[in-house]
């Protein structure tokens, strides 16, 4: 992602460094904020900020600003700069760093957990604390407590340059006071006399009269707080599962068939568009384009989440990164780069993970004052402890243990774990969604208004039936006329017409249309040697074999289409569409979900009933304009109704756009798909309940995370305040806290719908017949 301008609003990416906790999220987003017109989305789980901010605020001062919050920033590199990279590097780039991280990672946990052992056993079994043992464990400690937890430090410093406390700064303050307190009770104490020995128990005591020693807890709570760390870098790079599987599916290398027929093969980066290349079986198509030459099976499960292959040949579609499965294809480049259709999935993956839930905001705002009341909480322990005359180790102690427990890791991992790993399962389903909100509004979503042609139908409409008008121009001349002006139409109505008059009269090309103009939802017009030609929906007075035609295409839940010559109707057009396979079963589901279906179309009202009986829906809005559709949204809303559109033309936008959730089919229009909140990419509605399930699932288990984010603080931190905790249990129960919430999110990976038996047509009627289709 790099930086897109919208009017006066740029919205700009940032990789952010050094981020360890919501605390951290906040102050960034904070920091941000401060600039004129800034808007900021942090989120820990990528790293990543999204920055809006007008034009006059630059990149450089945006990176400058974050800086100055103590964290490190910088701007993605574009696309194909960091595929050049990673190709001159030989595959290694933002990975391979990444990979170079952790293993500087694993050394220094290893060489702290060498050092640490021996402390923590010598400290919890007394039968081994041989003498003086208490030094050799000071020796080993002192190396962990300084280097070990030297990140640590370096963060909590940084942070106090800029007058900010986070999840660092409370490790720190805690290692570097249970060494300390160590550290005198050993040279001042008494705890450094020679035979000394120091029983092992998770409630703080002393009551022997001897400052104790808690090198355990300065050794254990970076080694626990290291290794939760590598374990949670480890679990949240499997939430990003999705996008890494995606950028797989890219192709490095393609071979171009040359105008003489020779093959060279050059970087996919210099692909362009128009050129042919070609992919052998066995080879992933390397962009989107259409098939030139060649017959072949291609598998595109990993594209639209369909395990069927799909045969294609001459003429058909072709999407980068699906799997050749049969024969040798030659395929003409209709999109590259960004322009691809996998791009955009991908860029929509990123968007929706970048975006915050409500959830989160909540639990972000209370990990911006977290810490500095954890700060105060803890020294207000210790005065309590030392004015009620405690021994001041036991409060040293409990103000340690305050300072280790409560860690805000686990506010800041709730909820982006849960939609990365979500947004991810659901882009392998098919399933799109634009950001956290999408996935809020799926769930509370009551009622679903659904467009026929395209969404119900597959829009792969054929004419079943021409009647040309008795004392008329003739069938052939009606035909030919309709079929001239419908070539300036991308209506499947429209395309179909062409389609039978261009069968009807291959030696004959159709005449050119002049002063073509498509109206939405009711048809076209145009010029047409020297005719004004009009194809549109019949109204009613229509006569002889054109009425009896009308009324058998109504009986048939075909459309019927009036072609009108000069004023005058010529012939009348029944068009067929077919249902999709999975509408019935999608219905049924929705239904089952406790989710209305309206059907709302443009077609006539008997055509539209005759679908919508065969498919269970009681409610049914014919006749409707992309205002009357609008307008429909508009009053189920303002009747307290959760509405979700799904629609797939440019006539579906405006009510896509008006409802609490825009749902396009895949293979719609850009304007549809830019309209909507989610995609179905693999064009099967029965994805829609797929992602009403998953929005749910993933809600519950942000649910599930912020309980017990929130649970665990309002339990552990009175324990701790109390002295009823140690530090070292306190930092193996905050590591566990962020482990337990990562675990949980990531279920998500592996969540499959669960679909029963399709059910059968409301009518007894042959599911392979024809529907009808709407303007």
């Amino acid at each position: 992602m790099g930086v897109e301008a919208a009017d006066t609003v740029v919205t700009t990416d940032l990789t952010v460094g050094g981020m360890t906790c919501a605390a951290c999220v906040k102050r960034v987003e904070k920091r941000l904020g401060r600039l004129d017109g800034v808007t900021a989305t942090v989120n820990l789980a990528t790293g990543r900020a999204r920055v809006s901010h007008p034009p006059s605020v630059t990149p450089a001062d945006l990176v400058t600003t974050v800086e100055q919050a103590g964290y490190t920033a910088q701007l993605p590199e574009p696309p194909r700069q960091e595929q050049a990279q990673e190709q001159g590097k030989g595959g290694q780039g933002r990975q391979g760093e990444q990979l170079a991280r952790e293993a500087v990672q694993r050394q220094q946990l290893l060489v702290t957990a060498l050092l640490a052992l021996p402390v923590l056993v010598l400290s919890m079994v007394p039968a081994l604390q041989f003498r003086n043992w208490q030094w050799l464990c000071f020796a080993l400690a002192a190396p962990v407590a300084t280097w070990g937890a030297w990140p640590f430090h370096l963060r909590a410093l940084r942070g106090l340059r800029h007058a900010a406390a986070t999840m660092d700064t409370l490790v720190s303050l805690g290692v570097a006071a249970s060494f300390g307190w160590s550290a005198y009770a050993l040279f001042l104490g008494g705890a450094g006399e020679p035979g000394m020995t120091m029983p092992f128990t998770l409630l703080p005591s002393a009551d022997d009269g001897v400052a104790h020693v808690y090198l355990e807890a300065a050794v254990g709570v970076p080694l626990f707080v290291l290794t939760g760390r590598l374990l949670e870098a480890r679990a949240r790079h499997g939430t990003g599962q999705a996008l890494r599987s995606l950028a797989g599916l890219a192709v490095k290398d393609v071979a171009v068939r040359e105008d003489s027929g020779a093959e060279k093969v050059i970087p996919v980066a210099r692909l362009r568009v128009g050129q042919v290349f070609v992919v052998r079986p066995g080879e992933r198509v390397a962009t989107d384009g259409v098939v030139v030459e060649g017959n072949s099976a291609v598998d595109l499960s990993l594209v639209t989440g369909e395990s069927e292959p799909v045969e294609v040949g001459p003429g058909a579609g072709l999407t980068g990164g699906a799997v050749n499965a049969g024969g040798l294809l030659l395929v003409r480049a209709t999109a590259v780069g960004a322009d691809t259709r996998l791009a955009r999935i991908t860029r929509m993956v990123t968007d929706a993970q970048a975006g915050k839930a409500n959830a989160q905001r909540l639990a972000d705002e209370v990990a911006g004052v977290f810490v500095p009341v954890v700060l105060s909480l803890a020294a207000t322990v210790l005065g309590f402890w030392l004015g009620a005359g405690a021994d001041p180790q036991a409060a040293v102690t409990a103000c340690v243990a305050v300072l280790v427990v409560a860690c805000p890791c686990a506010l800041g991992l709730a909820t982006p774990t849960a939609l990365m790993a979500a947004t991810g399962r659901g882009a392998q389903l098919g399933v799109l969604v634009t950001g956290p909100q999408a996935l809020e509004a799926l769930k509370h979503v009551d009622t679903v208004v659904l467009d026929k042609t395209g969404t119900l139908t597959s829009g792969h409409m054929s004419v079943t039936a021409f009647t040309a008008a008795p004392d008329g121009i003739g069938g052939e001349a009606a035909l030919r006329l309709a079929g001239a002006v419908e070539q300036g139409s991308e209506h499947p109505l429209g395309r179909a017409i062409t389609a039978y008059a261009t069968k009807s009269a291959p030696q004959e090309p159709l005449p050119a249309v002049r002063e073509f103009a498509a109206e939405a939802g009711r048809g076209v017009r145009g010029e047409v040697d020297g005719h004004v030609v009009a194809v549109r929906s019949p109204g009613d007075g229509l006569e002889g074999p054109l009425a009896r035609a009308l009324a058998e295409a109504e009986s048939a839940a075909h459309t019927p289409v009036l072609v009108l010559v000069d004023g005058r109707p010529e012939a009348l057009v029944a068009v067929g569409d077919m249902v999709r396979p999975g509408s019935y079963r999608a219905v049924d589901r929705l239904r089952r979900l406790g989710v209305h279906p309206v059907l709302a179309t443009g077609d006539r009202e008997a055509t539209a009933r005759a679908v919508a009986g065969n498919l269970g829906i009681d409610e049914v809005h014919a006749r409707c304009t992309p205002e009357g559709k609008a307008s429909l949204v508009q009053e189920l809303r303002a009747g307290g109704r959760r509405v979700a559109v799904i629609g797939d033309g440019v006539n579906d936008a405006a009510a896509l756009a008006g409802a609490d959730l825009g749902i396009a089919m895949g293979g719609g229009t850009d304007v549809a798909i830019g309209a909507a909140d989610v995609t179905l990419v693999r064009g099967d509605i029965e994805a829609v309940a797929d992602a009403v399930r998953l929005a749910r699932r993933t809600l519950r288990t942000i649910r599930v995370n912020l309980l017990w984010a929130f649970g665990y603080n309002a339990v552990t931190v009175p324990l701790a305040a109390v002295g009823l905790l140690t530090p070292m249990v306190a930092a193996a129960a905050m590591s566990a806290s962020s482990l337990l919430v990562v675990g949980n999110s990531l279920r998500l990976r592996t969540w499959r719908p669960v679909r029963g038996p399709a059910p059968r047509p409301h009518r007894d009627r042959d599911r392979r017949r024809n529907r009808g289709g709407d303007r």
